[in-house]
């Protein structure tokens, strides 16, 4: 109930942030006020330090390790079992964007000119430093974005190749992913 309250305050109140929803009233109180109440009732500290948000025409969530890690995912279409298959692929996975157009243009450079140099150190041609640079980033990109990252429960499949299966429509555009500690 307590974080239930908490939830939908943020919902109601459109809320971007922890520290945006620690200033919410609820009840007469702040959030952050009602966190304090709760701790002196039970002698635990709890502190609201993580908060995300997305919005969707669905939000699929899955909660792993005994409460340890929480993962959203944003779709364009309702797909419960899908929704929930490809938050535990992000909760084991750890992607670091959805695709490669998600991943910045410094993170790229940054990759490439460790390959580079990784290429460079093993003595091999510059004129083919290049093309192998290019060759390790799109392996950075397949083990680092969701969606060319191999299915977890079917590693013969791309996650992306998954949603084409459930339904050719059906499209992850965010996810959100947070771990306690």
């Amino acid at each position: 109930a307590f974080a239930q309250s908490i939830a939908d305050a943020a919902i109601a109140n459109n809320v971007k942030t922890a520290e945006e929803l620690n200033g919410v009233s609820v009840n007469g109180s702040t959030v952050a006020e009602l966190i304090n109440d709760k701790l002196a009732a039970i002698g635990e500290k709890i502190a609201l330090t993580k908060f995300e948000r997305i919005d969707a025409p669905y939000v699929a969530s899955y909660i792993h390790g005994a409460n340890r890690m929480g993962v959203l995912v944003a779709m364009t279409k309702e797909a419960a079992e899908a929704g929930k298959d490809v938050a535990m692929q992000i909760a084991a996975m750890n992607p670091l964007a959805v695709d490669e157009s998600s991943i910045s243009a410094e993170t790229v450079a940054r990759e490439k000119e460790i390959a580079i140099e990784q290429i460079k150190a093993e003595g091999k041609p510059a004129e083919m430093a290049e093309k192998i640079a290019m060759g390790k980033v799109n392996k950075f990109f397949k083990e680092n974005t969701l969606l060319a990252q191999a299915f977890v429960k079917d590693n013969s499949k791309s996650v992306a190749d998954y949603l084409k299966s459930v339904d050719a429509d059906l499209k992850v555009t965010d996810f959100k992913r947070v771990a306690l500690g």
